[in-house]
């Protein structure tokens, strides 16, 4: 037998896969066996994906006092299969597990496949032209509301399987908790944003702090990028007329001091400083097509940023 073959067999054969699949063993017999009592009755939807971006949240270069996020070449060229598997809620919860397959090839400017970045550090886990992994994702969210304030948590677990020795082996967790108090005619918004992540990791896979929806002030990423995160974000708006809310804010940042566990340590080489705050003011528009948001903040370094942003565009 070829010796290739033999070592995934070995791999397979080997006890400790099966510490690492037993959870989710147990999570499926779970699912079916509420699904045949009827207890709930799933969702399943399936589609795939393809995507080159590029990857500026921890390779990008802080440019502008770490305002801004320049590019280091590094693109993300992604392609993912997933397979959706969502629960009806129940009172204030609601779940939902997926099973995803993702092939990462890090391209340069041109479209050529890299393994390392300008500085000849590897941006792949498997120090070749690509990476490959089967990740289980399981979601669960909170959410409460009333008339003076609403209260919402989500918690993400995502675990990497390998089913083949190469294949990346990680655990990583997310967890997102606001609460939005009524002040009046003012309202103020309070979340705290964490996450970690143990095993086989790309460089890619880092949590990037910085940016809008992050720490205002700063780039994308260019607060650090680590192992593990905590992002802390206050804000108080308050009604200027109909459709015009005027909003001051504040965010905070850390790595947590994890910038030097990612392979290759890519926030020490771009000198972020792993620590942000940002604070400033901004405007919310209130229309028929959307919610426009521009923001105006000041970082630590007193460099100035103005952020504009769009959502609930409507269909």
């Amino acid at each position: 037998m070829d010796s290739r073959w033999e070592e995934e067999l070995a791999f397979l054969s080997s006890p400790s896969i099966y510490h690492f699949f037993l959870p989710y063993i147990w999570l499926v017999l779970i699912h079916f066996t509420t699904l045949k009592q009827g207890y709930w009755q799933p969702t399943f939807t399936n589609y795939w994906e393809h995507s080159i971006s590029p990857e500026v949240g921890v390779h990008g270069l802080p440019v502008d006092n770490f305002s801004r996020s320049g590019s280091s070449g590094v693109n993300l060229c992604r392609f993912s299969a997933v397979v959706d598997l969502n629960e009806p809620a129940s009172s204030n919860w609601s779940s939902n597990t997926s099973i995803k397959f993702e092939h990462v090839r890090p391209v340069d400017d041109e479209g050529r496949s890299i393994s390392r970045d300008l500085h000849g550090f590897p941006v792949t886990c498997s120090g070749g032209y690509h990476d490959s992994m089967v990740v289980v994702k399981q979601e669960s969210r909170f959410a409460k509301i009333n008339d003076r304030s609403f209260t919402q948590f989500s918690l993400q677990i995502e675990q990497g399987i390998p089913f083949l020795s190469k294949w990346l082996i990680f655990n990583r967790f997310k967890f997102v908790a606001s609460k939005a108090v009524a002040l009046g005619p003012a309202v103020l918004l309070t979340s705290l944003t964490g996450g970690s992540v143990v095993g086989e990791i790309a460089p890619y896979q880092a949590f990037a702090i910085g940016g809008l929806g992050s720490v205002r002030g700063y780039g994308e990423g260019a607060v650090g990028s680590g192992r593990s995160c905590l992002v802390a974000n206050s804000e108080l708006t308050f009604p200027l007329n109909q459709m015009l809310e005027g909003a001051i804010f504040l965010d905070c940042g850390t790595d947590l001091g994890s910038g030097r566990y990612v392979p290759g340590n890519p926030a020490l080489r771009h000198g972020k400083p792993g620590t942000g705050v940002g604070l400033g003011c901004g405007l919310r528009f209130k229309t028929q097509l959307g919610h426009f948001q521009v923001d105006y903040a000041l970082n630590a370094f007193r460099q100035r940023t103005v952020y504009f942003g769009i959502g609930n565009l409507a269909s």
